[in-house]
């Protein structure tokens, strides 16, 4: 508007018109300026006192009413912008667009430059800036407040609303070089900060700044609590909001890994049912490794203790892993080793096997769990398979002493019934094999030779202290030496094995029996412990040594000799085994020797002088080359 009055109103006064152009205003919104005006253009007419007094009170009220009226469009629109702020925290589910929506209304309503929350950090007992609204200054939104620090700070420890009209040089808060330093940064002055509250916790601070001084007025910081106070409502409904939905999302979860579990637990009982009742039908391995080859979708083995294959199912290559059983043993688990699963097949500390599983590399847990219940039952079937193996050889072991004993006619034919039950047939020739091995192998050995004779349609059992085979067999010396060689690799110790010749006449067998425990002695007493073979690989030597033993033998016939030469230091009995060795003649024995020819015929004579005059008649010289011989070859 312009200061120069306007035209007269006909047939009114200056004082009157003056009094109409004053309502006009107040109907246009002026300002205090701009209401002034009419009273100044009165002033300049020369009205009456009257009438200038009367239009000063005029203006007065004219202000008033102004400044009422102006309070209410302010209140109407903080209301206004209070209930939208309402409205959008009540329809955010977001914890970071409520926070934001907050920050820009305070910013919106207290028209400033900027406006952020910091929130409060219990762990580490400060407030951090969360969400800003107009910032510039990196390090600013990256500002941290310990309690009590800055006006922020301050804020936050009292639960009280402070505000400065220039932050930077207020002394009345505790200023810090990091505070100090984002705030200059930013540019921020004047600044009001108000308190998050629920109920008496401070949860966090709400500010408003300008970059210039300002004093934030009364009304301003009213409005910002109020605001304030909405939006601690609406951010703690937002965390329980959030903090049901990460509940039902547990729960969903936790409803999700049950049904996974339930079903796990239905497929391991259903497992179980099928590998027990497999087990209590009377199946084999053979079939154990098949229904695991199906349950796992791989290929499936089971082996022994020494790594030979018992069982095989399924496509795929499998195979013994000697170090997974050793490492499944430790554990007492299943094991991945090269892309195949293995797990030790165990009765308590006893080993039995391993079951293996090629082709399930990513194995879960579920069914890892069902693989070493796999391998339980495959326990189970091997401890009954050898149950039944136990029954059988003691019922083989009954039969093998009923034969080796003097069976009679009459048990005899029974035996043969027995034997033809058990699938032997005994007009077949069988051989007697007595085996003697350490003390502390005896358990093991009986093992070993109960399953050879499985393996090859025999008996197996003790008789005297040793384990006894009767096995079929045409080459019994042969069948000895390799059976020796085997249970000693098998038992790691040095196993004899004797061998008698093969019969067909089941009435003969306590003959065989003794033959080949004869054999055995044979064996032992020439020094060939840990060998095998029969009384036709002995010839003379052995029937004699097992008859009557080395050290009688020797002792009476050669005894003297060997005290003589052990006393003395002296060599008559290699001169003697010479003399013989070259058909008696003296001048070969003496190049042999490398001696002169007197000391040959001395030697002799020294012979003689011990053993008699008679030592090289033909009966004596017999008996002496033979006692030289069994000397020699009972040596180390």
């Amino acid at each position: 508007m312009e200061d120069s009055p306007p035209a007269a109103a006909p047939g009114l006064g200056p004082a009157a018109e003056a009094l109409l152009r004053l309502i006009d205003l107040l109907a246009a919104d002026p300002t205090d300026e701009e209401l002034a005006a009419p009273l100044r253009d009165l002033e300049r007419s020369g009205p009456g006192p009257e009438a200038a007094a009367a239009l000063h009170r005029a203006t007065d009220t004219a202000r008033t009413i102004k400044r009422t009226l102006d309070q209410r469009r302010r209140r109407e629109a903080e209301l206004a912008a209070l209930f939208d702020t309402a409205g959008d925290l009540a329809a955010s589910r977001n914890l970071d667009a409520v926070l934001r929506a907050i920050v820009h209304r305070a910013r919106t309503l207290l028209a400033a430059d900027l406006s952020y929350i910091a929130l409060h950090d219990p762990e580490q007992g400060d407030t951090y800036m969360r969400v800003t609204d107009g910032s510039v200054s990196a390090r600013f939104q990256q500002l941290r407040l310990g309690m009590g620090e800055g006006l922020g700070g301050l804020v936050a420890e009292t639960a009280l609303p402070y505000a400065s009209t220039d932050y930077q040089i207020d002394s009345r808060f505790r200023h810090t070089q990091l505070i100090d330093a984002a705030v200059e940064e930013e540019g921020v002055h004047g600044i009001v900060g108000v308190p998050l509250r629920l109920g008496d916790t401070v949860i966090g601070v709400l500010w408003a700044a300008d970059r210039a001084p300002r004093a934030f007025a009364p009304d301003d910081i009213a409005m910002l609590v109020s605001l304030a106070n909405h939006a601690a409502v609406a951010i703690e409904s937002v965390r329980q909001l959030e903090a049901t939905a990460r509940t039902l999302r547990e729960l969903s979860e936790t409803a999700l890994r049950s049904e996974r579990l339930n079903l796990a637990l239905r497929r391991a009982a259903d497992a179980h049912d099928r590998l027990t009742g497999l087990v209590l039908s009377g199946g084999d391995v053979a079939d154990l490794a098949a229904q695991a080859a199906e349950l796992f979708g791989g290929a499936i083995g089971i082996f022994g203790v020494d790594g030979e294959a018992l069982a095989r199912a399924g496509e795929g290559e499998v195979r013994f892993v000697a170090e997974g059983v050793a490492d499944s043993q430790a554990s007492r688990g299943a094991v991945l080793v090269d892309g195949r699963w293995v797990c030790a097949v165990m009765a308590g500390p006893e080993p039995l096997g391993s079951i293996v599983l090629a082709g399930r590399p990513a194995l879960g847990e579920a069914d890892r769990q069902l693989f070493e219940r796999a391998s339980l039952v495959t326990a189970l079937l091997l401890l009954l398979r050898r149950s039944v193996a136990d029954a059988e050889d003691r019922v083989r072991g009954e039969l093998l002493d009923d034969l080796l004993s003097d069976p009679g006619k009459q048990r005899a034919t029974s035996a043969r019934l027995r034997a033809g039950k058990l699938g032997m047939d005994l007009r077949r020739p069988h051989a007697v094999l007595v085996l003697d091995g350490d003390a502390a192998a005896q358990g093991r050995l009986a093992s070993e030779a109960q399953r050879h004779a499985r393996a090859e349609g025999g008996l197996a059992g003790s008789r005297d202290g040793r384990t006894v085979l009767l096995l079929p067999s045409y080459d019994p010396g042969g069948q000895a030496a390799k059976l020796a060689a085997d249970l000693g690799r098998a038992t790691g110790r040095p196993v004899t094995v004797g061998a008698s010749s093969s019969v067909d006449d089941i009435e003969r067998l306590p003959e065989a029996y003794t033959a080949a425990v004869r054999c055995t002695d044979a064996l032992i007493a020439l020094g060939r412990r840990g060998e095998g073979g029969g009384m036709d690989r002995l010839g003379f030597i052995g029937v004699l040594l097992g008859e009557s033993g080395t050290d009688a033998f020797v002792r009476r016939t050669i005894g003297p000799l060997l005290d003589y030469d052990a006393k003395r230091g002296t060599d008559l009995v290699g001169t003697l085994e010479a003399y013989f060795a070259n058909g008696g003649h003296l001048a070969k024995t003496k190049a042999v020797l490398n001696v002169h020819l007197n000391t040959v015929s001395q030697r002799l004579e020294r012979v003689a002088s011990i053993l008699g005059r008679d030592w090289n008649s033909p009966e004596r010289s017999l008996e002496v080359q033979l006692a030289l011989r069994v000397n020699r070859l009972s040596e180390p």
